[in-house]
């Protein structure tokens, strides 16, 4: 597997990882979609340590009580997100890639609160939330 590289637009923050990713769809989430002001966030999720931001510092917001963003604090471009109580995985924006063809979205997540006027035109499997074992 090639390196994966990406960053934000103004190329403050730049990261490097050295597998693909394990997991990668769309999440319709109200977070995120009031983070990238879009109504689903495509997302690529890699091993963190297989991750690492090799220019800049990320800022770091706590969007919720489980879940912290990154972002850059020049441009403001949303990068990725990790859950604070499992540091060892890493999902990163999708369209911060520098190929966003190599995270190929596989589902669709946090339907619960898709957006009535977004139809997806693919036939990804859909959860209502996260894991795929509490939709039954």
């Amino acid at each position: 597997m090639a390196l994966l590289t990406g960053g934000c637009e103004c190329g403050a923050i730049r990261y490097e990882a050295r597998e693909a990713p394990f997991d990668a769809g769309w999440c319709h989430c109200r977070i995120c979609q009031r983070i990238s002001g879009a109504p689903a966030q495509p997302w690529a999720l890699f091993a963190a340590g297989a991750f690492a931001y090799v220019k800049g510092d990320p800022r770091v917001y706590h969007s919720s009580s489980f879940g912290e963003r990154h972002f850059c604090g020049d441009c403001g471009a949303s990068l990725g997100f990790r859950l604070r109580e499992n540091p060892t995985e890493i999902s990163i924006n999708a369209g911060t890639l520098d190929d966003p063809s190599l995270a190929a979205p596989r589902k669709h997540i946090w339907t619960r609160s898709q957006v009535s006027w977004f139809a997806t035109a693919d036939d990804l499997p859909t959860f209502l939330e996260y894991e795929p074992e509490k939709d039954g």
